[in-house]
């Protein structure tokens, strides 16, 4: 059976866990302030390249390369922000390091501005995530009175300024370049790359995006080491993760594993097997932009970059949607590109009009109307999103929609009325809901 590894999560459940004292008490800030005395930057650039940490916002890119790109020599300020704009369906877990250890992700910060020589940080929520506006917001105003924010942090002369920005609750805004222009003040369509952020970013400055619990993890690496880091889990992917479990189990959640564990293991071990006793249908393992797996594969799929790869799919933002075998899975896809064709932000034609485009199409087969050609229609629109468009919104909404399409093809015939389909049988119109 997997064990927990907790090293995020270690003070998720103490009491007045968000406070500084209780986090100063359990250590908090010590490496902070020593990375500032005796560190130079580029030695924990090394140490968090070293370390094998991949960004744990969806994309999986080194913060340590991303950080190295940095110009070294430029008249212009830079900046970090931190993406706390979780809004994946199926992903819930920076929601968690918000309410639960906000320090932990500030003395993150921190260190991480030191390293490629930031003076301001913006920490981009979502508007709903109303405690954890609360937790951060009084976390950052304690890090001031504390002196680790503000001029000379820790008689270093390295100065840092820190401010929550607080989004109006579009999905789009966590696309990194959406994000820069949302915290500018005009509308929020991603920008085309290049440049890059790195280079040119918020304001026209050299601006680095990191992921909310990519950030909280700098502080473990400085402190243990990268040796440490890079033999936890799996060795080309290391290190801990937060898992967000949803859908038909018995103990839904967030659980922190090492990387390279069997899916099938979390879902039968510390998730407590399917709920009710069903069977598995299916998994679609990273979030809702990634791609599904049936059971065999689920069986098989060990949880680390190479390992899911290796099936087509992503670990993505590391939400796991788990589907019993009452479930519809038109109705899954119909329910997610729903999300999709709403979210777009309108700025590409495929997306903006792909997106709609399908939701009808599903909408058809739901109701009892599908037609043989559809299928073949929903592949086709999605191989003319993907790709297409400024940022990868489209692309997250086709993988699933075409993997499901052709996964579950016979639960789309099903839905077809009393016509022959692509396998030359009669199929019938089955009821909404029927697996």
């Amino acid at each position: 059976m997997i064990q927990e590894n907790k090293v995020l999560s270690a003070r998720f459940g103490t009491p007045d866990s968000c406070s500084i004292e209780t986090y100063r008490r359990d250590g908090g800030y010590q490496t902070y302030v020593e990375t500032l005395r005796s560190r130079q930057p580029d030695d924990i650039i090394d140490e968090v390249k070293r370390s094998g940490l991949r960004g744990r916002g969806g994309a999986g890119v080194s913060p340590g390369m991303t950080w190295s790109f940095v110009p070294k020599q430029t008249d212009k300020p830079k900046y970090l922000c931190v993406n706390g704009d979780e809004s994946e369906p199926g992903t819930f877990k920076d929601r968690q390091i918000l309410e639960f250890d906000p320090h932990a992700l500030l003395e993150g910060v921190g260190i991480s501005c030191f390293a490629f020589g930031a003076s301001t940080c913006y920490v981009y929520l979502r508007c709903e995530f109303a405690e954890g506006i609360r937790a951060v917001q009084k976390a950052i105003k304690e890090a001031y009175e504390a002196g680790f924010f503000g001029k000379d942090i820790a008689g270093t002369g390295f100065d840092l300024d820190c401010y929550l920005h607080i989004g109006a609750g579009a999905y789009i805004c966590g696309e990194e370049t959406s994000l820069l222009n949302s915290i500018e003040g005009v509308r929020p369509y991603p920008r085309n790359k290049p440049p890059f952020p790195a280079v040119e970013g918020l304001w026209g400055c050299p601006t680095v995006i990191n992921n909310v619990e990519t950030i909280t993890n700098i502080p473990h690496i400085l402190k243990n080491g990268a040796e440490w880091h890079a033999k936890l889990g799996h060795a080309d992917d290391p290190g801990v993760r937060l898992w967000c479990v949803s859908g038909h189990v018995n103990k839904p959640g967030v659980y922190e594993f090492e990387t390279g564990f069997k899916l099938q293991d979390l879902i039968d071990g510390p998730c407590g097997g399917m709920r009710d006793g069903r069977k598995l249908k299916a998994v679609i393992p990273g979030g809702s932009s990634s791609k599904v797996l049936l059971p065999d594969e689920v069986a098989r799929v060990t949880m680390d970059t190479p390992g899911i790869r290796a099936l087509g799919s992503s670990l993505g933002s590391a939400g796991i949607m788990v589907f019993d075998d009452r479930t519809c899975m038109v109705d899954a896809i119909l329910n997610l590109m729903k999300f999709y064709a709403h979210e777009s932000c309108g700025q590409c034609t495929p997306c903006r009009e792909g997106t709609p485009w399908v939701v009808k199409i599903l909408q058809r087969f739901v109701d009892g109307r599908g037609r043989p050609q559809d299928m073949e229609l929903l592949l086709d629109i999605a191989a003319n999103m993907e790709g297409r468009t400024v940022c990868a919104l489209a692309d997250g909404a086709c993988w699933p929609l075409t993997s499901i399409v052709q996964k579950f093809r016979h639960e789309f015939e099903a839905m077809i009325p009393s016509a022959k389909t692509s396998s030359g049988r009669t199929a019938t119109a089955a009821p909404t809901g029927a697996a």
